[in-house]
């Protein structure tokens, strides 16, 4: 498997409190934590600062499964990589969306609606129930999933219909969320996980990181994605086929 872990990176530049959490940044931290459960995987980072935000056309044309963290600066991401990351996803490749990144460009525009949502930053303690324990995604997760302190996302959360729901997160002020959704969209399968706000080390909780090497999994499908990239001046528009 070829994984790329995309993060804005601003926020542990620019707030102190971020950056003694993630000192080397999101996305290092969760190659970090994702090695040791994915063997057999290669790993690459990339910014929203790079050039092409890190997300050139040979860069995803090689990627099985895009991990994407982002909060502060979802418009800054350009129409060109807007439209080559969908067009990869439609083609088969994996996407993992992460936490505040449910207002990215790119999920938006896969899932045709606005994605807001309701949300406290209070710290709150944030319980994930498994509701589909026989989904790939759930194997071998002990639940509830206990987040000591969090924020609190809550519905409703404007998304479509999931095509499978794997977790629904309940918080200490009485709310809930559905916090583990997953999508087809053309080829490529899309998971969305909503635990991981920057202020919280959520991203070295074992429990989460198991989810997400398990969604990797699930969303891996080089035999579809490989055979004829979305960049490839050849590729073809009618995708179902």
């Amino acid at each position: 498997m070829k994984i790329t872990v995309w993060n804005e990176h601003i926020h542990e530049r620019k707030n102190p409190e971020v950056q003694e959490i993630y000192p080397e940044g999101i996305h290092r931290a969760l190659v970090k934590g994702l090695e040791p459960l994915l063997e057999n995987a290669e790993f690459r980072t990339a910014t929203l600062a790079e050039e092409d935000h890190g997300l050139k056309g040979e860069d995803l044309d090689s990627t099985d499964v895009l991990l994407w963290w982002g909060h502060l600066a979802h418009d800054q991401v350009s129409d060109e990589v807007l439209e080559r990351v969908h067009n990869r996803v439609l083609h088969g490749m994996g996407l993992i969306v992460l936490h505040s990144a449910h207002l990215s460009r790119v999920f938006r525009r896969l899932m045709g609606t606005s994605c807001n949502l309701r949300w406290r930053e209070a710290d709150d303690r944030e319980l994930l129930w498994t509701v589909n324990p026989q989904h790939p995604i759930a194997a071998g997760v002990e639940f509830p999933i206990e987040l000591e302190r969090h924020e609190m996302y809550g519905e409703f959360f404007d998304i479509p219909q999931p095509d499978e729901l794997v977790f629904v997160s309940s918080f200490s002020g009485g709310e809930v969320f559905r916090s583990g959704c997953c999508f087809q969209r053309g080829k490529g399968r899309v998971f969305y996980f909503s635990p991981g706000h920057e202020t919280y080390p959520v991203y070295r909780h074992p429990d989460v990181l198991k989810v997400l090497s398990n969604a990797v999994r699930w969303a891996c499908q080089p035999e579809i994605s490989k055979i004829e990239t979305a960049t490839s001046p050849n590729a073809p528009t009618d995708w179902w086929r």
